[in-house]
């Protein structure tokens, strides 16, 4: 019974494929090729979306665990696969679902994640991935005393690779730029300051709105103020209540990274995925056009590397 079983499926296969029609017209061919193409695009962002992406380093903040001009493969299953975020090639982004994934982001894990804007913006002017490391999560107390960063109490030492140099000095206006606005926070001393957990309640007064205003707006709510009243949905309010959990993040090379201390916490929806590996590494300045400078940049010590 198997066995005619079998001999008739593939009797079956063998005569679909003698009976398909081959494309003879130039626009047969041509739907034929927009076909095979648009399918191979599907395969792509759905195993992007589901499973394994591919990230290229496009700046020096997290040398040296990773290098700029490394490409990586990220591991999205991990925190929730999703579906597809963008169309390949485009850089079009797309709505998405994120599905639940086998845990959520971790201190010390090295994260990808969707920017979430600048510090006063409440979208990102275009959908970009930034790399960087968790430090820390949702309703933990973190400051940096002298670069030194401690968490809930603790210092933490640099990552293995990561560095930073006490003799440089910080940019005068360093404290202008940093994340809150209004808090005077430098890159080597901030803080202290709690990420938020979803649930937490947040007093709202007209003095501190300023800090928290974006913060609210991106979480879906409409914020006003008077010199005497704040307003979120044109209710006035004295407190807020936190709607997801958030996470801190911080390049490895800590002296010239823009990361959290500049624009602020990285809900846990935005973390797509973790870096597994290095498969490539050349010198991304190098235009494709001087093809032997471009290969002779290659970084074959980087290939292999394991991320953590």
């Amino acid at each position: 019974m198997n066995d005619k079983s079998s001999f008739s499926i593939g009797e079956y296969l063998k005569n679909r494929k003698k009976n398909e029609k081959k494309p003879e017209t130039p626009k047969e061919q041509l739907i034929s090729w927009v076909k095979t193409i648009l399918g191979a695009i599907v395969v792509v962002m759905f195993i992007n979306g589901a499973a394994i992406a591919s990230f290229v380093v496009p700046t020096g903040s997290m040398e040296n665990t990773v290098m700029t001009g490394d490409f990586l493969f990220v591991n999205k299953f991990l925190y929730g696969p999703t579906t597809p975020q963008l169309i390949p090639f485009l850089n079009i982004p797309l709505p998405f679902y994120k599905f639940p994934g086998i845990k959520e982001p971790e201190k010390n894990d090295v994260i990808v994640f969707i920017y979430p804007g600048d510090r006063d913006e409440v979208e990102p002017r275009e959908f970009v991935y930034y790399l960087k490391r968790c430090v820390a999560t949702a309703g933990d107390t973190l400051q940096i005393i002298n670069k030194n960063l401690v968490v809930n109490g603790k210092t933490y030492d640099l990552p293995e690779h990561g560095r930073f140099d006490r003799s440089i000095p910080i940019y005068p206006g360093d404290r202008q730029r940093t994340f809150p606005p209004g808090e005077n926070f430098d890159r080597d001393n901030y803080g202290p300051i709690r990420i938020p957990k979803r649930g937490d309640k947040v007093e709202i007064t007209p003095e501190n709105i300023r800090k928290w205003d974006v913060f609210i707006t991106r979480e879906g709510h409409e914020v006003t103020s008077t010199s005497t009243n704040v307003y979120i949905d044109g209710k006035p309010v004295t407190h807020y209540t936190v709607k997801q959990d958030y996470c801190f993040a911080l390049g490895d090379n800590r002296d010239n990274s823009l990361d959290s201390r500049y624009w602020g916490f990285v809900p846990y929806s935005n973390v797509v995925g973790t870096p597994i590996v290095v498969y490539w590494s050349w010198d991304t300045n190098i235009p494709l056009s001087s093809l032997l400078d471009k290969f002779s940049s290659v970084r074959l010590s980087r290939i292999g590397t394991l991320i953590k």
